[in-house]
């Protein structure tokens, strides 16, 4: 197997595992009590919906930050100062943080 093949594939577990582990830390996935496949199940999808509306979320406020960075990139490589062509991956590789609490959002449990 290529090592470029097995990196995006241990990348993509990683990423899999950090998404259910906040599925069951932040938003209760863990904690159905039922007695049925069909209410497991449906436990299961609104978690999953909430954890979709929070990353979307997530995603948007790194985006508007990224044109905010871009600003100050710009000017400083305006200025002269070194940069190095791949700076930008290492702040994909940093982990992911922690999902916004509830009350934060303005919604209620």
């Amino acid at each position: 197997m290529p090592i470029k093949a097995l990196a995006s594939t241990i990348k993509a577990r990683w990423v899999c595992e950090q998404a259910h582990q906040q599925l069951k830390e932040e938003l209760g996935l863990d904690h159905f009590e039922g007695r049925s496949w069909h209410g497991l199940r449906r436990h299961a999808l609104m978690a999953m919906i909430a954890y979709t509306f929070l990353q979307h979320r997530r995603l948007a406020a790194a985006k508007r930050g990224k044109k905010n960075q871009r600003a100050t990139t710009t000017a400083k490589l305006a200025s002269g100062a070194p940069c190095h062509p791949r700076a930008h991956h290492a702040l994909a590789a940093s982990a992911m943080p922690a999902l916004p609490q509830m009350a934060q959002l303005g919604i209620a449990r």
